[in-house]
């Protein structure tokens, strides 16, 4: 890549092949993606992704695969699915609904706060970055794992589905049972990967600001914090319900849920 044009790729950019990056992947995750990225779909879609960075074009996140390094398969108790990252600058941190800590919180994540306070009495965070929840469990997933600046969606038919299908599907064949939070109709659209096992799946509209208090089930309301820690809870008494508290304002507070 030429360094004067290299020089206008912001920094929050994907500035690094897949391949590397799928290496620093271990545990579970490994085998999955391994497998994926050596089929006809993985090396198409790797292909696709990497030339993009390549011609300079502006990918998010730039840490690809965050969700699977910070929430092993062994480890995993909740799925919460998101469609694409964000595709502003500086606010997909690799993990779906979350934010860089120095970012605004964009209106779904607002929505996301506004109910988490309604159902546990916890105050927004200064920062919009979940990844306390992503280390205790959650896995925070986007069913494609990459968007170019300012073109929401631009990589849904790229293939990233292949792989986080097979994702969901690994998720849902492990036999501790799970919360999947479907939010919306595109996670929703998912829910036949799940259905038919021991696992826990609460759906409503997704809490974008355009659907979050609209019917038939909306997101402001819908209870899911405390029905997914009451699921966890009964199913895992040893292990208990689920903390959503995170770093800055609730810190300090006793776990609610």
């Amino acid at each position: 890549m030429n360094p004067a044009l290299a020089r206008a790729v912001p920094s929050c950019a994907l500035r690094e092949p897949l391949d590397a990056q799928i290496d620093r992947v271990h545990g579970g995750w490994a085998g999955v993606l391994d497998g994926w990225r050596r089929s006809k779909a993985g090396r198409l879609t790797i292909g696709r992704v990497d030339s993009k960075a390549a011609a300079n074009a502006s990918v998010y996140p730039r840490d690809v695969f965050r969700a699977l390094r910070e929430t092993p398969l062994e480890a995993l108790r909740i799925v919460i699915l998101g469609q694409d990252p964000y595709h502003g600058a500086g606010q997909a941190d690799g993990l779906a609904f979350s934010v860089a800590a120095s970012c605004r919180h964009p209106p779904s994540l607002r929505n996301i706060f506004e109910e988490r306070q309604r159902e546990l009495g916890l105050p927004a965070p200064s920062s919009g970055s979940l990844v306390d929840w992503a280390r205790r469990g959650v896995l925070l997933l986007n069913t494609s794992l990459t968007v170019e600046d300012g073109r929401p969606g631009s990589h849904s038919r790229i293939g990233w589905q292949v792989l986080t299908d097979e994702i969901i599907r690994i998720t849902a064949e492990s036999v501790a049972p799970k919360v999947f939070l479907l939010w919306g109709a595109h996670a929703q659209a998912k829910a036949a990967l799940v259905a038919g096992r021991q696992h826990c799946i609460l759906q409503c509209n997704h809490p974008s600001p355009l659907s979050a208090r609209r019917p038939p089930r909306p997101f402001i309301g819908c209870g899911h914090f405390v029905a997914a820690s009451a699921f966890l809870a009964s199913a895992d008494p040893v292990r208990g319900g689920f903390d959503w508290r995170l770093a800055g304002a609730d810190a300090a507070r006793p776990p609610a849920g």
